[in-house]
């Protein structure tokens, strides 16, 4: 690994509040558990929307679980209305 990918490696980590060794350590003991590449972590910008690339963008997914439940709500409103 390249020095400097090691150092942006440090630097993410040590913002998510861990070491560069840690983080080795757990990817490797989850690797072992699931048999393969385990998960991601990734920090992600406060305010970011972030799509499902299942949807193509077509959904996002809120930072505030509120947000979500005011869509659902007003979808339920107009649904309700259109029954009428």
């Amino acid at each position: 690994m390249d020095s400097d990918l090691k150092e942006q490696a440090e630097r993410l980590y040590e913002q998510m509040g861990t070491t560069f060794a840690e983080a080795m350590r757990i990817f490797a003991r989850q690797s072992v558990m699931e048999k393969g590449m385990p998960f991601t972590m990734r920090l992600v910008a406060l305010g970011e929307k972030r799509t499902l690339g299942i949807a193509n963008g077509k959904y996002s997914i809120p930072d505030d679980i509120d947000e979500c439940n005011g869509e659902i709500a007003e979808m339920q409103i107009q649904q309700s209305f259109q029954k009428k």
